[in-house]
């Protein structure tokens, strides 16, 4: 009887390990950036993959306990929670939920931060951001 599961159970702790393996390494709640990693020399069109962890990601206008969207603030800081993310050429809104975008920069160094912002665009503050440094040639 055992070693008629043996074999599944064999199978599916390989499968348990192999996408335990896969996860990001920012399993902890929080925003990150998959692309591009810090310290990345980049090149325009710049592209960006961002995830969260602890919150979904949903429209804006929509307020809902947990979760949220998207903003990059370019050369900017996190936000203090509650203070709205504004709308500027250094402020992207990814209000339609977008977990990634294409952004163009200008030749240099820079910050990109990722910031995690409710419904109303009222950021969650600085534990749901990350801030990395890229070179844009």
């Amino acid at each position: 009887m055992i070693r008629r599961f043996a074999k599944p159970l064999f199978s599916l702790a390989i499968c348990a390990g192999l996408s335990a393996s896969w996860m990001p390494a920012h399993a902890a709640a929080g925003v990150s950036f998959i692309e591009p990693t810090d310290g990345a020399t980049v090149t325009n069109p710049v592209h960006l993959k961002f995830a969260v962890s602890g919150m979904s990601v949903k429209p804006a206008g929509d307020l809902i306990d947990g979760a949220g969207h998207h903003h990059i603030l370019i050369d900017g800081k996190p936000l203090p929670k509650g203070e709205v993310v504004p709308a500027n050429d250094h402020a992207i809104h990814y209000g339609k939920g977008q977990t990634e975008a294409d952004v163009t920069l200008p030749p240099g160094d820079h910050t990109l931060t990722l910031q995690f912002a409710d419904g109303a665009h009222r950021s969650y503050g600085p534990e749901w951001s990350q801030t990395i440094k890229v070179h844009a040639k």
